[in-house]
């Protein structure tokens, strides 16, 4: 109990710092992940796309900017030349996670060569939900052992709306029993488990990114990893209840608008 107030006290404190210091994007993870084809565009305007959300993640001081395996190199070499503290991180084994681990392990090692600062895994939660418990473990233990060993930030991310209340906790409490016994607690607050990939479409048609309540949920079973919100933040007020809710970082499409104070005119 005295834990949970603690944690409590923390997450009010942030949001007064976020309010009066207006350091909103330091929590932003500006995400650009559609390839040509979702977007309905050619490949060198997807390549104008991702080098927009560079730009615009480095004018704004946002922490971080999210991109595909491919545009790593493009981002690590504007960062260069802007002398910016951005960081870059990718996304592996997207959106459906469901690779075998020497593929999820490749993709990571060719994002590290590329100079990634973090690596977003999806984890196979459809093994997960068949039960398949040993085959996640493995995964969750060689992936976070690779990237905290070549001084990277590691998220899973465990597609939140697929699963349910229950799921979400215990996906997110194996994820963190793991991550500790295979790197330690003290490495353990270098990862992070994130909602959502923001592709994910429910059969019900109910939301396919982070919520407030899977959040919560999340935030309460991860400790000491941290918690990423992705998905369906399109606005300074969205950003605020995730951060409310636990969320230390912000993965969002939309983190121009969220700065500048505007609500986002999109589904992505």
């Amino acid at each position: 109990m005295k834990n949970m107030i603690t944690e409590d006290i923390d997450r009010i404190n942030e949001l007064i710092r976020l309010t009066e210091d207006d350091n909103v994007g330091q929590y932003i993870d500006s995400t650009y992940l559609k390839t040509s084809e979702q977007a309905g565009i050619s490949d060198d305007e997807t390549t104008k796309m991702v080098t927009r959300t560079i730009q615009d993640a480095m004018e704004h001081n946002m922490k971080l900017v999210m991109i595909r395996p491919e545009f790593v190199g493009l981002a690590d070499q504007m960062i260069k030349e802007y002398d910016s503290a951005l960081l870059v991180g990718t996304v592996i084994d997207f959106p459906n996670g469901d690779s075998e681990l020497g593929v999820k392990m490749e993709e990571a090692m060719e994002a590290i060569r590329n100079n990634v600062d973090e690596l977003d895994f999806v984890v196979n939660y459809k093994s997960f939900k068949d039960g398949d418990v040993d085959k996640v473990k493995e995964e969750v233990c060689e992936g976070t052992k690779l990237g905290i060993d070549e001084d990277r930030v590691v998220k899973w991310i465990i597609e939140s709306a697929a699963l349910t209340s229950e799921q979400v906790a215990d996906l997110t409490g194996l994820i963190r029993d793991v991550v500790i016994e295979c790197v330690g607690e003290q490495k353990a607050s270098n990862v992070f488990v994130k909602t959502s990939t923001g592709f994910y479409k429910p059969e019900d048609g109910g939301p396919g990114g982070a919520t407030v309540d899977d959040v919560s949920i999340m935030s309460i079973n991860a400790g000491p990893l941290k918690v990423k919100a992705s998905g369906g933040i399109y606005s300074r007020e969205d950003l605020e209840k995730m951060v409310d809710a636990g969320a230390s970082r912000i993965g969002t499409s939309a983190g121009l608008e969220i700065i500048k104070g505007e609500k986002a005119d999109t589904d992505y």
